[in-house]
Order: C-alpha cells, then sequence, then structure tokens
C-alpha cells in the first residue's frame, strides 16, 4: 500500500509512519517544520521530506490513503488536493482501528495515567515475551517506536486520548477505537479549548464507554467519583471491574506493594502510580498474565518518559521532570514527592505552558494544586500568553488561584533558572512540572547540580 502523511513529524505520526514503513508499506510524507527526535527518526528510516513545505504534487490518484496529522489545518494545499481527487483520507485513530479491526483492541483511557498504565501493561508483557501490537503517547524504554503493528498480533493495545482526531474529524481518538477491553483512570476537566465545561468534557467518557463492542471488559477506578458514575451508570452490556489503590507502605524512601507473594518493593511511587498499577494487573490479567506473573514483571518497571522522570539523585537530594500541568496532575505529583520523601524540603516547580493552564477563567481550577509542597513555584511566560492569543494572565490572578501566599512566581526564564541554581538543595526533593520547558532550561545542566 502507498500512504502518505500530510504533517508527517507529530510525535505520534512519524512514529505510525515508521511502524507501517516497517511492515513494507511504502511511505511518503510532509511537514512544514520537523524538530528532532521525530527529525532523525524519519532520517535513520529514509522517510525524511526531501525540503519542508507542503507539495499539493505529491498528492497523486494511486494514493491508497491519507494520514492527516492535527497540525495540518483544514486549508492544507495538500489536504486540499487529496479531497479534489476524492482519496480516502484517515484522522491517526481512524487508521489504527482499521489496521486492528480483527484484533481484541485493548484501549486505556482517562484523562491522566494513560500512558503510565499503557507502559506498565507494555512492560510485563515484554518482561513475559508476549508479542502485542501498541501505541503508546511516550518513547518507552527497551522500546524502538511507540508503535508497532503487525499481521499476525491478536493484541493491540492503545493509549486512548480524548483530544480531537483530525482538523477535519471533531471527534475525540478514543471514540474510534470501539475497545474490546477498557480502562478508565480518572476523570478531570482538561482541554477546555474544545470542551468548554465540565459536562462536556464529561460526556466524551460516557461516549467512550458506551462505544465498547457488546460484552466488552471495562476495568474502572472507582475511587473516582465520575469514573464511577460514568462507568456504573452506563447501559451498555459490558463486564465491570472495579479497582482501587493497593495496600503498600513506605519504608527508607521505598515504596513496597503487599501482596499475596510476600512485601515487594518498587521503583515507582504515589498513591496515582499505585492506582495505575491496580489497573494495570487488571488489564494484564484479561489479557492471559496471572497475578504472580504480573508483580515479578511490575517490580522493575521505572516509569514512563517524564512521568516522575529521575533527573538527578545522590544521599540527600533528588530532582524528577514531570508532565503534569493540569491541577489534578499537579495536585497528585506534588502530594506523591512529599509523601515518598516526607523527611525532606519538597520544591514543586511548576510551569503554566497548556492552552487551558494558561486561561484565565480555567486559573481557579490550582486551588491548592501546590498545597502538599515546602516550597511552590509558578513560572509563565507572557509571551507564550500571546502566541495561544489568549487574554493576559497576572501574576495577582496566578497568586489568587493557587490561594497560597508564599508562592514564588516568575515570569521571566532567566530569573527562574537563577533561583533553581542558587537552591540550598541538601534534604531536598525537587520536581519540575511541565509539557515545556522553562523558556528554555536546559536538563542536563540541572543534572550537574547533585554531585
Amino acid at each position: 500500500m502507498k500512504i502518505h502523511f500530510i504533517a508527517i513529524g507529530g510525535s505520534a505520526m512519524h512514529n505510525l509512519a515508521i511502524a507501517l514503513s516497517q511492515k513494507g508499506y511504502q511511505i511518503s510524507g510532509s511537514d512544514d517544520t520537523i524538530h528532532n527526535p521525530s527529525k532523525s527518526r524519519l532520517e535513520k528510516q529514509g522517510l525524511l521530506p526531501i525540503e519542508f513545505g507542503w507539495f499539493p504534487e505529491k498528492i497523486v490518484p494511486d494514493l491508497d490513503g491519507i494520514i492527516l496529522g492535527m497540525h495540518a489545518k483544514k486549508d492544507n494545499a495538500e489536504l486540499l488536493k487529496a479531497q479534489e481527487l476524492g482519496l480516502k483520507i484517515y484522522s491517526y485513530p481512524e487508521f489504527l482501528y482499521e489496521q486492528s479491526e480483527n484484533k481484541t483492541r485493548v484501549v486505556i483511557g482517562g484523562s491522566h495515567g494513560k500512558t503510565t498504565i499503557t507502559s506498565m501493561i507494555l512492560h510485563v508483557l515484554k518482561y513475559h515475551e508476549q508479542e502485542v501490537d501498541y501505541m503508546v503517547g511516550a518513547q518507552l524504554e527497551g522500546f524502538e517506536t511507540m508503535v508497532h503493528l503487525t499481521k499476525e498480533n491478536d493484541f493491540i493495545v492503545l493509549e486512548g486520548d480524548e483530544y480531537l482526531s483530525s482538523p477535519i474529524d471533531m471527534r475525540p481518538k478514543f471514540h474510534l477505537y470501539k475497545p474490546n477491553i477498557a480502562l478508565l483512570s480518572g476523570i478531570a476537566w482538561d482541554h477546555i479549548n474544545v470542551f468548554p465545561t465540565f459536562e462536556n468534557y464529561t460526556d466524551q467518557f460516557r461516549i467512550f464507554t458506551d462505544s465498547m463492542v457488546n460484552g466488552g471488559i471495562m476495568v474502572y477506578n472507582e475511587e473516582d467519583e465520575i469514573v464511577k458514575q460514568v462507568v456504573e451508570s452506563s447501559e451498555n452490556h459490558i463486564k465491570k471491574y472495579p479497582y482501587t489503590t493497593p495496600k503498600h507502605f513506605i519504608e527508607n524512601g521505598t515504596t513496597f506493594l503487599e501482596t499475596s507473594v510476600g512485601d515487594l518493593p518498587l521503583e515507582i511511587f504515589g498513591k496515582h502510580n499505585l492506582q495505575n498499577l491496580a489497573g494495570a494487573k487488571w488489564i494484564c490479567q484479561h489479557m492471559g498474565v496471572d497475578e504472580d506473573d504480573f508483580y515479578e514483571a511490575i517490580a522493575s518497571f521505572n516509569g514512563a518518559s517524564k512521568r516522575l522522570e529521575k533527573v538527578a539523585e545522590n544521599n540527600s537530594t533528588v530532582f524528577f521532570k514531570d508532565f503534569a500541568h493540569s491541577p489534578s496532575k499537579v495536585e497528585a505529583t506534588a502530594k506523591a514527592v512529599k509523601e515518598q520523601y516526607s523527611e525532606r524540603t519538597v520544591v514543586a516547580c511548576l510551569e503554566l505552558h497548556t492552552y487551558s493552564s494558561l486561561n484565565a477563567e480555567f486559573l481557579a481550577e490550582y486551588k491548592g494544586a501546590l498545597d502538599a509542597a515546602d516550597k511552590a513555584v509558578v513560572f509563565y511566560s507572557p509571551h507564550a500568553v500571546k502566541i495561544k492569543q489568549l487574554e493576559q494572565v497576572t501574576t495577582q490572578q496566578i497568586a489568587a488561584a493557587f490561594e497560597r501566599e508564599d508562592l514564588i512566581i516568575y515570569t521571566n526564564p532567566e530569573e527562574f533558572k537563577e533561583f533553581l541554581f542558587s537552591l540550598n538543595i541538601e534534604k531536598t526533593a525537587v520536581v519540575l512540572m511541565s509539557s515545556g520547558n522553562y523558556g528554555g532550561l536546559d536538563f542536563e545542566s540541572v543534572k550537574k547540580l547533585v554531585p
């Protein structure tokens, strides 16, 4: 098959392009800009476009399909040409569904924890040499690509994102997968530029639950009241398996899971990660991995990229970076670090970087999100607010939203770096929470702070 990617440089898109190329498809693609690691990975596979830009002449009648990425616009010249020629245009999730129509589809959904749970499942299956197809939203240790597709594997594990499918398909991605087995980890309002009310956002998870195949299996976090209500009120003919935080304790900075085979030391920590583990265990059991084998494998799981990822550590100091940006994720991460390092000073640094977090009306959702930290810092760039064409937020609005009198706020990247590099890091745990980079912070230089 000959497939052309419009916006091939995206994180998910370039991984799908590589996966299809490895499957034997003939792949071409375009983008107006491609950054690393996408650029070097496409180049290595011989898939990097010769020049950047949009070229309608690449869209020819003998293409079997077009895969359209979110980075493209509705008036994209290549998209218009494909529509003119009547070519089949797929969104990313649409194409994944077509590739997996005859497989058992396992879809991991929720506002938070999706990547971690999917990573846990794949780690356990790989440990036990169980081959599956997959799509996950982060680069995993021991996995060459974020997407793997075959003809022969029975299962496909998909991270189920609730964001839109493509510029011409306004359905959330996870509505298109029609899972046989699914999981919902938690629901906390996000993506307010697309889902303007919490009710509207929650409805997407109801639709997802009702999209499951008849007789399917739904694993869900019953400690999340919204998830519990969404799943238990569904009239879809599915089997429902609730999970809760498993019994555990912390000793000398290590979290131990209480199991039928004894106390199991874990590489990960935090209530949210333990809930993620409990959900992953149910999914793995439904995929044929028994409980004891799950525990054996999960002991060596050390987290997904940028999810409480350890940057540097010595006997008295530890630095983490974390993708947390929505209020619920920020609160869970700050609490987890304080519980794990209760004897240390916890410094939580949050960058407000996303559309939602920089929205003046949404800021109130952050109330109490950093309360668990001993020292709380918020960084945001007025330039980023301008780029996103949002109403300017002020330091006074941020201070009022978090309701924390000692909150430190920075808008200048150099001033934030000066603060970070002048910290007394003796007996501290520092967590850097952002989907950005604090206006150009070099994480390699952060490592040097810890001798």
